[in-house]
C-alpha cells in the first residue's frame, strides 16, 4: 500500500510538471494554424513569415538561458509559476488588436515562458523521480508537449472552421492565441499543490523539508540513503559555471549541447510549424491541410507513448539509434517524392507521418531525458540552461530559414539537407551517447567524474 501511495505521489507531481510541457507544445505550435492568416493580414514576405513564426524563439532562448540560474536561486517550483504567468500574459496580449510589432512583443513574452518550462519541467521531474522510472517519468513531460501540440491543432481547426477566411484573417488567428489563457491558469493553480525539488532543498540546507519529500517518494529507509548521496554529491561540487567546464563534466556538457542541436536541425520544428503549408504545397486545400496537420499531432502523441513504454527497458541509446535511422529513411523519401514529382499523392503524407513517429519515440522525448539526467546536482540548473539554450538557438535558425530554404533550394533539397543531419545525428549517438537507464543521478555524476 505504501508503494502505491508513493507512486501516486510521484505521478501527481509529474503530471503537474507535464502541464508545463503541455503549455510549451500548445504555445509553440499555435503558430501552425495562424501563420497563413498572419501572412495575408500583414502582407508578409517569405523572410517575414519566418520572423512571425520564429519571433517567440527570442524569448525561448532568453528563458532557457536564465531559467537555470533563477531556479538555483528561487527554486524550481517558483520559477515554473513565473512561466505560467508569462504564458497567460502572452495569450491575453495577442488577443488585443494591434500591429505586427505588438504581436511580436507578446510572442516573445510567451517565448520566455516556453524557454523556462523547457528547462525546468524535465529538471523538476528528474529531481523527483526514482531512478528505475526516471526515463518514463521525464518522457511524460514530452507527452505533455505533444498533447499540447495535438490539442492546439484541434483548437486551430475548430476556430478556422467557424467563419470564412476573411474573418480568420482579421479575428480568427487572435482567438487561436487567446485560447492559451485557459491551460495557463490551470498550470498556475496546480503548481501551488506540489512540493519543491528535494535536491534543491538540500542544496539550500533545508534537509528536513527535503527528507519529507524523499520519504513520500521512496519510503523512510531509501530516503535516508538518497539524502546522504545527495549531500555527498553537493559537497564535492562548487556549483559555479567553472565546475561545468572541468574534465569529465565538460564532456557531458558537449554531449548535451550537441544532442540538443541535432534534435532540431533534423527538421522537426520545420514540419511542426509549417505543416499546413507543406501539405498545401502537395496540392491539398487549406481545410484538408489543417486536418492532415491534426493527424501529425495524433501520430506524435501515440509514438511518444511508445517511447514512455520502452525508454526504461530498451534504454535511451537504443531508442535514439532506432529513431535517427528511421528519420533518415523518411526524409530521403520525402525529398525524393518532391524531386521526382510524386508529391501530389499519399507518399509525402505517409513519409511525414513515419518521420514524426520515429522522432516521437527517440529525439523528441529522449533529448530532454538525457540532458536532464547527465549533469551533477549542484550544476544541473546551469548546465541544462546552456544545453537547452543551444536547442532554442537552433529552433530559431531552422524556423527562420525554412521558408527561405524552400524558396531557394526547393522542397527536395531542403528535406535532403535534413536527411544529412539525421545521418550525422545517428553517428553522434552511436559513438558518444552513454546508456544511463537504471542509474541514480549520483551514479551518473560519478561516471562523468571518472571519465
Amino acid at each position: 500500500m505504501k508503494n502505491t501511495w508513493s507512486r501516486l505521489f510521484v505521478y501527481r507531481i509529474t503530471i503537474v510538471a507535464a502541464v508545463g510541457g503541455l503549455l510549451f507544445g500548445y504555445d509553440t505550435a499555435v503558430i501552425a494554424g495562424a501563420i497563413g492568416f498572419l501572412q495575408i493580414k500583414f502582407g508578409l514576405s517569405a523572410m517575414m513569415v519566418g520572423w512571425a513564426a520564429s519571433c517567440a524563439l527570442i524569448g525561448c532562448i532568453a528563458g532557457a538561458l536564465f531559467s537555470g540560474v533563477l531556479s538555483d536561486w528561487l527554486g524550481r517550483r517558483k520559477v515554473l509559476i513565473f512561466s505560467a504567468v508569462l504564458f497567460a500574459l502572452s495569450s491575453l496580449g495577442i488577443a488585443i488588436p494591434g500591429d505586427l510589432n505588438w504581436f511580436v512583443f507578446f510572442r516573445i513574452i510567451g517565448g520566455l515562458g516556453i524557454g523556462i518550462a523547457s528547462v525546468l519541467a524535465p529538471m523538476y521531474i528528474t529531481e523527483i523521480a526514482p531512478s528505475h522510472e526516471r526515463g518514463k517519468l521525464v518522457s511524460i513531460n514530452q507527452l505533455g508537449i505533444v498533447t499540447g501540440i495535438l490539442v492546439i491543432y484541434f483548437v486551430n481547426a475548430a476556430i478556422a472552421d467557424l467563419y470564412d477566411e476573411t474573418w480568420n484573417v482579421e479575428i480568427g488567428w487572435r482567438w487561436m492565441f487567446a485560447s492559451g489563457i485557459f491551460p495557463s491558469l490551470i498550470f498556475l493553480i496546480l503548481l501551488f499543490f506540489v512540493p519543491e525539488s528535494p535536491r534543491w532543498l538540500i542544496k539550500k540546507g533545508r534537509n528536513a523539508e527535503a527528507f519529507i519529500v524523499l520519504e513520500k517518494i521512496n519510503g523512510e529507509e531509501r530516503a535516508h540513503l538518497e539524502a546522504e548521496e545527495i549531500i555527498q554529491s553537493l559537497h564535492s561540487e562548487s556549483g559555479s559555471f567553472a565546475e561545468i567546464f572541468r574534465p569529465g563534466l565538460m564532456k557531458a556538457l558537449i554531449i548535451g549541447v550537441i544532442l540538443a542541436m541535432f534534435s532540431q536541425i533534423t527538421g522537426i520544428n520545420a514540419i511542426m510549424y509549417y505543416a499546413p503549408e507543406i501539405f498545401k504545397s502537395t496540392g491539398d486545400g487549406s481545410d484538408s491541410a489543417l486536418l492532415q496537420t491534426i493527424l501529425v499531432g495524433v501520430v506524435n502523441f501515440l509514438f511518444t507513448l511508445v517511447a514512455i513504454r520502452y525508454v526504461d527497458k530498451v534504454g535511451r541509446r537504443g531508442l535514439l539509434l532506432i529513431g535517427s535511422i528511421g528519420m533518415t529513411v523518411c526524409l530521403a523519401t520525402i525529398g525524393s517524392a518532391f524531386h521526382f514529382g510524386f508529391s501530389k499523392g499519399y507518399l509525402v503524407l505517409v513519409s511525414i507521418m513515419a518521420y514524426i513517429a520515429f522522432f516521437a519515440l527517440s529525439l523528441g522525448p529522449l533529448t530532454f531525458v538525457v540532458i536532464s539526467e547527465i549533469f551533477p546536482n549542484r550544476t544541473r540548473g546551469k548546465a541544462m540552461s546552456l544545453s537547452l539554450f543551444s536547442l532554442w538557438i537552433f529552433v530559431f535558425i531552422v524556423s527562420q530559414s525554412f521558408p527561405v530554404m524552400l524558396n531557394s533550394l526547393g522542397s527536395a533539397y531542403t528535406f535532403w539537407c535534413f536527411m544529412g543531419m539525421s545521418i550525422l545525428a545517428g553517428l553522434f549517438i552511436y559513438f558518444f551517447i552513454p546508456e544511463t537507464k537504471g542509474k541514480t543521478l549520483e551514479e551518473i555524476e560519478t561516471f562523468w567524474k571518472r571519465g
